[in-house]
């Protein structure tokens, strides 16, 4: 349905820090390529009569088309056009399918383009498993997380050098004449890389996180970094993430430090400074007096929050932890109920939510949205490429685009409708009613088209 064939459809706008909805929004929508035409009819009739069923016909969305990808160059020699930007803009909200990224040279990829022009600066990425779905895992019903992965910066910033060329020998040189760097191991055939990760891109990040932990109810945060490694991009990660969380969160937030210090105090309340020092740090005996100095001072400020977090009211509060990214793939596996909200910076957010999504069955129902809080502007989109060889075969699974809609809708502040969507296809999948990717991997189910997926789909809202 065109924008133009709804009754009073009005542009989404920002208030106040707060989207304003009308209950007739334009959304801009790219169906996307390859597969993407046959995931988008699919997806568009469950967004409708979810909506439909929610609200009774009280709100009904007006879908605008935009092109990119294959389908806008192929009608206006352009991959992005400029009227897709500026409708992306200026309606704030929008969903797209999968889309090529052109090859040899021009936009390194429409989707990474899409961000940072926009400057969607939060990949939110829900990972949660839906009962039936084919996992390779024993447990997949333990996931349960929601990653914040940071979008413009870190490696996808794209500052790098071919190896050879002029400009890669000019930042060598500059690196070991200027700033005598002795690290390099090969500079005559080195290719390389910048990686920026900024105080201002960490704290919205992390505020983001912790506003939607506090929204939705979930019990923790962890930022997820290589600090061990990376002191002063991915460890400065760590720090400004709960520099920020105390400073603006304090009165709902906890670290896990913190919880050591005040259950300490409480279940032993004569305990000096000094013992609880020793009790939360195994090497304080071997520490320089100025270290445990330290420690000391930590504990002092910890046990400063008694008035707020004591009595064991810390327990209701959001726990803010960090985790190694390394470990951190290794534990989503071995103890997932441990993580909940993780704030992450781009790398390892992509291969968090890649791994994560196939603990649950696989990126074919893996949603993603691309948000910025500050001015509104969000595009949910299928997670998945364009499958060309399998284009227009009305065979692919939608789950991923018509999930992210979920998302949309739930941004939206739609959430019966959201509700409904996951409901459904829950229900659905649990019937053994499943596109041909579940269905050779369960006993017993019947194999159904993209659009009798969508249909069984809007039979169970």
């Amino acid at each position: 349905m065109s924008s133009s064939s709804v009754p009073s459809a009005e542009k989404i706008t920002i208030s106040g820090g707060a989207l304003r909805v009308p209950d007739r929004p334009v959304i801009p929508y790219v169906e996307g390529d390859g597969t993407g035409r046959d995931i988008w009819r699919a997806a568009q009739r469950v967004f409708d009569a979810a909506v439909q069923k929610a609200y009774g016909g009280r709100r009904r969305i007006a879908w605008k088309e935009v092109l990119a990808g294959e389908k806008a160059f192929n009608q206006t020699k352009e991959w992005m056009p400029v009227a897709t930007l500026d409708a992306f803009r200026q309606y704030l909200v929008g969903i797209k399918g999968p889309l090529t990224t052109p090859v040899g040279g021009g936009i390194r990829s429409l989707n990474v383009a899409l961000r940072q022009e926009l400057d969607l600066y939060v990949c939110l990425r829900p990972v949660r498993y839906f009962k039936g779905v084919p996992s390779p895992v024993k447990r997949p019903e333990d996931v349960d997380m929601v990653i914040f992965r940071e979008n413009t910066e870190d490696i996808y910033a794209g500052i790098e050098w071919a190896a050879g060329t002029p400009e890669a020998r000019k930042v060598i040189g500059w690196l070991r004449d200027e700033m005598k760097v002795k690290k390099i191991r090969f500079p005559e055939t080195s290719g390389i890389g910048i990686k920026p990760i900024s105080r201002e891109g960490t704290e919205r990040l992390v505020r983001a996180a912790i506003r939607y932990a506090l929204d939705f109810k979930r019990k923790s945060l962890s930022l997820v970094h290589k600090g061990n490694i990376m002191k002063f991009t991915e460890g400065a990660f760590r720090d400004w993430g709960y520099a920020l969380a105390a400073r603006e969160f304090r009165s709902e937030t906890v670290t896990e430090r913190e919880t050591w210090v005040l259950g300490n105090k409480e279940k032993n309340p004569g305990i000096s400074v000094e013992d609880n020092a020793a009790a939360i740090e195994p090497g304080y005996g071997l520490m320089t007096e100025e270290q445990k100095a330290g420690v000391r001072r930590e504990v002092e400020t910890a046990l400063a929050l008694v008035p707020t977090h004591g009595g064991g009211k810390w327990r209701s509060k959001v726990l803010v932890k960090d985790s190694i990214a390394d470990i951190t793939l290794q534990q989503v596996l071995t103890r997932p109920k441990d993580f909940d909200v993780i704030a992450t910076p781009n790398l390892n957010g992509d291969y968090l939510s890649d791994a994560l999504a196939a603990q649950v069955g696989g990126i074919g129902i893996a949603p993603g949205g691309n948000i910025n809080y500050e001015t509104g502007h969000a595009i949910f989109e299928a997670t998945h490429g364009t499958a060309p060889k399998y284009a227009d075969l009305d065979k692919v699974n939608p789950g991923s685009v018509i999930l992210s809609g979920g998302m949309m809708l739930r941004y939206l502040g739609w959430r019966e409708a959201a509700d409904g969507i996951e409901a459904a296809l829950e229900r659905t999948i649990g019937q053994k009613r499943v596109t041909y990717d579940f269905e050779r991997q369960m006993e017993g189910a019947k194999v159904l088209k993209t659009s009798e997926f969508a249909t069984a789909i809007v039979e169970n809202l």
